[in-house]
């Protein structure tokens, strides 16, 4: 079978491209569910109303086309996954992401039914959003490393620069995170017709407050971190080759502050919130662009033992064993 159907390396990128367009599709049609209030606009699942069709209601029509939609992404990560192992030439990072595409699908179906049996219980709608940002970063790695044989780009030597746009990530997935919980505190619970959905209360009254402020603050520290590390790289010595979606990401950060400020003083409105969805998503996918860019690091050069130490010859280190053994290690990296 690998004989007859080979996809060429170029065919393949363009499939992976096609997946990361719609896992980053589906996560701005479910905000779409959820801000729409259409959360339990099927209260069954697979089925509507018992139906494989919707019945003609708007909160039914959209919950289900996030359903058929869903069935489109399948399709492509599947397509994905599967034509990784006919790629030509085979390369096993990119089976292996591409193989990680459908499990998260299957667990995203899962995670999907339990959201409308537990009437879009606050953690597993939160939970259900962040597995949708790290299939992202799964699709995004495929489409990235397909592009590119692992020899076609220069590596960098710019070690505190490539750890230092690294180090971003965890900033960035926490303000994700406590955005989540933000969301799960205020009115979208995505629900309509006075259907009673559970909203986090640990504060009191004051939950929503008390979680957007810190959420804030989270971001306002992933801000400060991203311009710190944008001035790094500017730096003489520096590597600037991420410097562009780096000064993306920046500004990203920048409109979702103003759009976030506009939101709370208009007192949440579901357009805008969207909007502020769609930001967080595209703002992660540059963050996924940067340290992309940053590309991999040369291997270290090995210290190599003084004549008076070596004993003989098989004491010798040969560099080139060293540097294609660091650079099968870093292979897989970003």
């Amino acid at each position: 079978m690998r004989d007859r159907l080979r996809i060429t390396p170029q065919l393949y990128a363009t499939v992976s491209l096609v997946a990361l367009g719609a896992l980053a599709l589906i996560v701005l049609t479910g905000a779409g569910v959820r801000l729409t209030g259409s959360g339990l606009g099927c209260p069954d699942w697979p089925k509507c109303y018992g139906s494989t069709a919707p019945p003609l209601e708007t909160h039914a029509v959209i919950e289900f086309g996030n359903r058929v939609l869903t069935g489109f992404v399948a399709l492509a990560v599947m397509a994905a996954s599967v034509l990784a192992r006919f790629r030509v030439p085979f390369r096993w990072h990119l089976a292996f992401f591409g193989a990680l595409l459908p499990l998260g699908v299957i667990g995203q179906a899962i995670l999907g039914a339990l959201v409308v049996k537990y009437h879009l219980a606050p953690g597993l709608v939160m939970s259900h959003f962040i597995l949708s940002m790290l299939l992202l970063d799964a699709s995004f790695a495929l489409a990235w490393c397909s592009r590119y044989e692992p020899w076609q780009r220069r590596r960098s030597s710019d070690r505190l620069g490539v750890w230092s746009v690294r180090a971003l990530i965890p900033l960035g997935q926490l303000t994700i995170a406590a955005g989540t919980v933000a969301t799960a505190s205020g009115p979208h619970a995505g629900a309509h017709a006075g259907q009673l959905v559970h909203r986090f209360t640990f504060e009191g009254t004051g939950t929503l407050e008390w979680v957007v402020q810190r959420h804030s603050a989270i971001a306002t520290v992933f801000g400060l971190a991203a311009i710190a590390v944008w001035f790094l790289l500017r730096r003489p010595g520096g590597d600037g080759r991420a410097l562009k979606p780096l000064t993306v990401m920046i500004g990203l950060l920048a409109l979702q502050g103003v759009v976030g400020s506009v939101q709370w003083a208009l007192k949440l409105p579901g357009e805008i919130v969207w909007l502020h969805v769609a930001l967080a998503t595209t703002t992660w996918l540059a963050m996924l662009w940067t340290v992309a860019t940053a590309g991999r690091l040369e291997p270290r050069t090995p210290e190599v033992a003084s004549d008076d130490s070596r004993v003989g010859v098989d004491d010798h280190v040969d560099d080139r064993q060293v540097d294609s053994l660091a650079g099968l290690v870093d292979d897989t990296a970003l």
